[in-house]
């Protein structure tokens, strides 16, 4: 059994920053991606950033320059460094791991919500 487990969201101001992390145990073989989706009230659920094996990561146009995606390896790790928030980035956030074989893994979301 895979489980995930985040951390890190919270109540923020505009312009402040909140750090997430996940962390993958159980039966996980060959990750392939790790990263973040969100899903805000009344719209679908979106990327946010991902990563793969060799570090090469992909953002949503509407958080580049103010998000970064990291991981490490070794211990099954990805986390979210958000800064310069916005009201926009009010949501509920999801840790997603990809395994080679094209199994996707989820957490249970943490709720990120941003103050005007």
């Amino acid at each position: 059994q895979v489980q995930l487990v985040e951390s890190g969201g919270g109540l923020v101001q505009a312009g402040g920053s909140l750090r997430l992390s996940c962390a993958a145990s159980g039966r996980i073989f060959s990750i392939y991606t790790m990263g973040w989706y969100r899903q805000a009230p009344g719209k679908q659920r979106e990327l946010v950033a991902t990563i793969g094996n060799g570090g090469s990561t992909r953002y949503a146009d509407s958080v580049k320059g103010r998000f970064t995606v990291s991981r490490d390896n070794a211990k099954n790790t990805v986390s979210l460094q958000m800064k310069s928030l916005k009201p926009e980035d009010t949501a509920v956030y999801y840790c997603n791991v990809l395994s080679a074989y094209g199994t996707a893994y989820w957490g249970q979301g943490t709720q990120v919500t941003v103050s005007s």
